[in-house]
């Protein structure tokens, strides 16, 4: 810098850390592009580090508790055990520790127990306690998921933590309204057919331009709910193919199917366990959808595997190849329900088929067809 002046050569020395600070800004400004199709239809995903950060900064994976460890042989030793009978005493201890933390937030029993008699399923003033039987049915929920929807979950699956993540109430809940309709015909009734091979509108062929606004808003709601944009699903040549769409469109569509079942089978009968309170305004149940579980994130939790640490909520015969160390047939320590509020809570499971790991034969529909509207 010889040839530059004393004034000139103070001002470059002045700004080479301004533009190092601003250099090293850069870390957090750069952006991912990820091609997920053919070249040259646009079909990429951009990840922002610094959005990214800020995103992994409010994930909190709680540490797995310790193994359960050896337990004492023979069946349990308590009372109105109808779910988790399948595991020993230790890892039965174990899973109830975490749910505590999961879904209460504190470690706290009473929220879904009567201290004075874990086994009932009342309060002591002898109403029932929702908490423990909506718990019930979580927990078979939970089972179901991991165990009858791995086209979905994969090998990352589910656990309370990944729609509570310690709190009572998870996000994403919804109760029938005119603001949703959207999602009251696709997570709990039928399949979101909107192309037509006809111009004149049948009892065969309902379709119309408010299910096509319908699909649409749906499809919004997915984008939001995973933080992604239309192509991460879609082929943005050809929106209603199957053939050139990426796979994720596959992995979607059975988390369509997954939620049809969640909702119809698990949710939507609690109405009657839940108080008043925790209704909706048509006195429905509350409902889930994809940011119940995904908040915002491709994976939920961004692919954390807890629940290959707590075996009692695999639903399957291994995880990762581990095998499931349970009790071999369960033995029935549920006592006969005499509350009518707790047989309403516990039905039994229904007889719901693994969604298929084959994609729809047909190009028809942006979720489903007419005859998938349940797996």
């Amino acid at each position: 810098m010889s040839f530059l002046t004393p004034t000139c050569r103070r001002l470059v020395a002045a700004a080479i850390p301004l533009a190092m600070l601003s250099l090293g800004a850069c870390g957090d400004a750069q952006t991912d592009s990820v091609q997920v199709g053919y070249r040259g239809t646009a079909m990429e995903q951009n990840y922002d580090h610094g959005d990214l950060k800020a995103k992994f900064a409010q994930v909190k994976i709680p540490t797995p508790l310790p193994p359960a460890g050896e337990s004492p042989p023979g069946p349990l030793p308590w009372q109105n055990v109808q779910v988790l009978n399948d595991i020993s005493v230790g890892e039965f201890n174990r899973t109830m520790v975490a749910m505590s933390t999961w879904v209460a937030g504190t470690g706290n029993c009473a929220y879904c127990h009567n201290i004075a008699n874990l086994a009932s399923d009342t309060l002591p003033n002898g109403k029932p306690l929702y908490t423990k039987l909506v718990a019930r049915r979580m927990l078979q929920m939970t089972r179901q998921i991991n165990g009858q929807y791995s086209q979905h979950v994969k090998n990352t699956g589910v656990t309370c933590y990944t729609c509570h993540m310690g709190k009572p109430l998870p996000n994403g809940l919804w109760f029938y309204s005119s603001q949703t309709d959207y999602l009251r015909h696709y997570l709990d009734r039928d399949g979101a057919r909107v192309v037509t091979q006809q111009v004149t509108p049948t009892n065969m062929n309902r379709s119309s331009v408010k299910q096509t606004e319908w699909t649409y808003a749906l499809m919004m709601s997915q984008s939001r709910s995973l933080g992604v944009n239309c192509t991460y699903c879609h082929n943005s040549r050809q929106f209603a193919s199957w053939k050139e769409a990426p796979p994720a469109r596959v992995t979607a569509y059975h988390g369509i199917l997954m939620l049809r079942d969640v909702n119809q089978n698990y949710l939507s009968p609690l109405q009657p366990v839940y108080p008043a309170v925790r209704l909706g305004a048509q006195g429905d149940a509350p409902k889930a959808q994809c940011v119940t579980c995904h908040n915002g994130a491709y994976k939920p939790l961004y692919g954390a595997q807890m629940v290959k640490d707590y075996p009692a909520l695999w639903g399957r015969a291994d995880w990762n190849g581990v095998p499931f160390q349970g009790l071999g047939m369960p033995a029935d320590t549920a006592t006969a329900a005499t509350d009518s509020t707790a047989k309403l809570a516990t039905p039994a499971l229904p007889l719901v088929k693994a969604s298929s790991s084959a994609a729809p034969a047909t190009g028809a529909a942006s979720v489903g067809t007419g005859n998938m509207n349940r797996p």
